[in-house]
């Protein structure tokens, strides 16, 4: 049996949500003066707190914003290394590098499965030595970056579809697979559900709620 353990990213192997700190990295570095335009944001996130717009094209916006709708390639890569160089020094939780290392060490395959851009989790992902991700891509127009999402923001329901997809491109069959599944946030339900053995990981209050209700592991490791 092939053992599998996927691992949500924002707040269950970083400290803090990575997405908005990614932006401010990457604005401060190539175009401070782009601070000017962050009130722009303001509307854009209300339209998306009264449900006007989706979750993807408010990240859509707050990219534009923040480094405008192209970015050459070479800088966009740039900034998403020195980025996630950033995060792994010292923004994963000491926790996070010891679990992920004792899965690895016990034989199991693992996994990243984010709503974060692909872009700075990949090689986040090569500095932990993980070879598989499941992330949002971004729309690359030959060689710049754009504002846009490729397909589908990998959140929610959508997040369990492209894990599923990731497994059968490498051949895995789930039926003789055993899926271990970290995360923080009861927006991955369906992925908690989909597992065989679900992990709530610093838990938010409703996926503790839910955690304590079904018999799930949980962890906590904010307080130490």
């Amino acid at each position: 049996m092939t053992g599998i353990s996927i691992f949500d990213v924002d707040r269950t192997i970083t400290r803090r949500p990575t997405y908005s700190l990614f932006l401010l990295f990457g604005l401060l570095r190539h175009a401070p003066w782009r601070l000017i335009l962050l009130p722009l944001l303001t509307p854009v996130a209300l339209a998306y707190g009264f449900k006007r717009i989706s979750r993807e094209r408010m990240k859509e916006w707050m990219h534009r914003v923040a480094l405008g709708s192209r970015l050459p390639r070479e800088r966009a890569e740039q900034l998403a290394e020195a980025f996630a160089a950033d995060l792994f020094r010292s923004g994963l939780f000491r926790q996070a590098h010891e679990l992920i290392a004792a899965e690895k060490a016990s034989g199991r395959r693992v996994m990243l499965a984010t709503a974060a851009p692909a872009l700075y989790i990949k090689p986040l992902a090569r500095q932990l030595g993980i070879a598989d991700v499941v992330a949002t891509g971004g729309l690359w127009d030959g060689d710049w970056l754009t504002h846009r999402i490729e397909g589908r923001n990998c959140y929610g329901p959508t997040k369990l579809a492209m894990i599923v997809d990731a497994l059968a491109q490498r051949d895995i069959d789930r039926g003789t697979a055993h899926v271990r599944f970290y995360s923080d946030h009861a927006s991955d339900l369906p992925v908690f559900e989909w597992a065989d053995e679900p992990v709530a990981v610093n838990a938010s209050p409703k996926l503790l709620r839910l955690a304590r209700a079904r018999g799930w592991a949980i962890l906590d490791w904010r307080r130490s």
